[in-house]
């Protein structure tokens, strides 16, 4: 099935906020987590429930490992198209959902807008919502954010909230902490206990000190990196005034990785379109790396200064805000995509509209 492009002007369509009882799809449309990590997937659900008083339903490749493209496309067109699910919310990322894209149903989520939460891999199917006109969510993970640890963060919470049931503005802050990796999920300390977690720096501002509002598109620059090849991303003037989201996974690409992903963004055009960047705490480490606090705070100063010198050689007048809690990092906020964000860089403020 073919995936087709709106053009975007106007309101992104998003459907109502959900109530107790609602009920809302788990799927796996990229690595099926639960299939390797039951008990933490059993945990996330019970916490979904309880927390948000939702009624989480599976579907047949769920926890299904090596579902084909095919049958994990058919579980969320199922999604979409059934009006008695009002949100869907991924177990986890991957690395192949680029091939579940080209057999999806553009006409369902158009028909009936519902929230799609996920990141990492997930930004394919949240980019193709964006280009539907349909807004979605970046961030959150069953397996990563719900079922491990003695219980779900704070602002990774309000985040799900706000976006499932309250519909509020948040300020989006700084944890004060934060981990790359939880245990491993074959560890029973990961049902009770969080990552060894380290203190944050405190985030870089750049750019003006002024205040942009506008429309959030972004994602993972890995998988960014290829739907850039297979020409899926937008126009530059489709996103004129937006906000840029950036992250990058627990693969840890180099400073220079990311440096030439930008440029290739730059030259595009999508740097001088947007207003504002802002761009993810990225994970430096990983169950067999383990840099010490000096090595770490090295890392993540080259991929900063990597991402400033590039939005400098292509949009100076940007509002860039680099180490913000989202993507690839514990404890997360979920971000609007395709909703609004304000990045305020007189105030060095980020608020999201949910």
């Amino acid at each position: 099935m073919l995936t087709f492009r709106v053009r975007q002007t106007g309101r992104m369509l998003a459907a109502p906020k959900l109530v107790p009882g609602d009920r809302v799809a788990i799927l796996s449309p990229a690595f099926a987590a639960p299939a390797v990590a039951p008990a933490l997937h059993e945990q996330a659900l019970h916490r979904l429930e309880e927390l948000t008083g939702l009624i989480p339903v599976e579907y047949p490749t769920t926890r299904l490992l090596g579902a084909p493209p095919e049958a994990r496309a058919a579980d969320v067109n199922a999604a979409f198209a059934d009006p008695g699910i009002r949100a869907i919310l991924a177990t986890i990322g991957g690395d192949d959902q680029i091939l579940v894209v080209p057999h999806l149903d553009p006409a369902l989520p158009v028909a009936d807008p519902k929230p799609f939460v996920g990141y990492s891999d997930n930004t394919n199917i949240l980019n193709w919502l964006w280009s539907l006109g349909v807004r979605g969510y970046y961030g959150g993970s069953t397996a990563v954010h719900l079922g491990p640890g003695p219980g779900v963060d704070d602002i990774h919470l309000r985040s799900l909230r706000a976006l499932l049931l309250d519909g509020e503005s948040l300020a989006i802050t700084e944890p004060g902490e934060s981990e790359d990796v939880g245990r491993r999920w074959d560890d029973s300390r990961a049902l009770t206990e969080f990552g060894d977690r380290t203190p944050t720096e405190e985030w870089t501002w750049a750019g003006p000190a002024k205040r942009v509002e506008g429309r959030t598109w972004g994602g993972c620059l890995e998988v960014i990196d290829g739907l850039a090849l297979a020409d899926r991303l937008p126009a530059a003037d489709e996103l004129t005034g937006a906000i840029l989201l950036l992250e990058t996974s627990e693969e840890r690409p180099s400073a220079g990785w990311v440096a030439r992903w930008l440029r290739g963004l730059g030259e595009r055009g999508i740097l001088s379109a947007v207003s504002g960047v802002v761009v993810a705490r990225p994970p430096v480490s990983d169950f067999e790396f383990h840099p010490s606090a000096e090595e770490a705070a090295a890392l993540r100063a080259a991929q900063r200064d990597a991402v400033l010198d590039q939005v400098a050689r292509y949009n100076p007048d940007a509002v860039v805000c680099i180490g913000v809690p989202f993507g690839h990092t514990r404890p997360q906020w979920i971000l609007p995509y395709g909703g609004t964000m304000v990045v305020d860089g007189a105030a060095r403020t980020i608020v999201a509209e949910y």
